[in-house]
């Protein structure tokens, strides 16, 4: 006995969350394992028909030499900023809270407001 064909048939809303999905970095193959969609070409149909910009493409950057050095030192920097940034903060943190433990222990106000003389 022959196996029935299967036709499947999907609505204009799953089309558009995989197009939505598809737009937010999916790739169309683990969509396709995700929901069990059969052909390679369909959710690229689906992108033309309902995507905002159609199909990806990939962002090719051409830079020289000097270019490339340039954005290398700038991303360095600022990974340093970053964690002397994150290295102020658990200063101030670590000094608010010896401030409020000494206002405790001792009864008394340290901390002075800025805008009263």
């Amino acid at each position: 006995m022959k196996r029935k064909t299967v036709i499947k048939r999907y609505s204009v809303a799953f089309k558009q969350q995989i197009v939505h999905e598809y737009e937010g970095g999916s790739s169309a193959t683990e969509l396709r394992q995700k929901y069990g969609i059969g052909g390679g070409s369909t959710i690229r149909g689906w992108v033309k028909q309902y995507g905002r910009e159609g199909t990806r493409h990939r962002l090719l950057v051409i830079q020289s030499p000097s270019e490339q050095n340039q954005v290398k030192e700038q991303k360095q920097r600022i990974s340093q900023l970053e964690k002397v940034v994150a290295q102020l903060m658990l200063d101030k943190l670590m000094l608010e809270t010896t401030l409020s433990v000494a206002e405790e222990q001792y009864g008394i106000e340290l901390k002075k407001n800025g805008g009263q003389r």
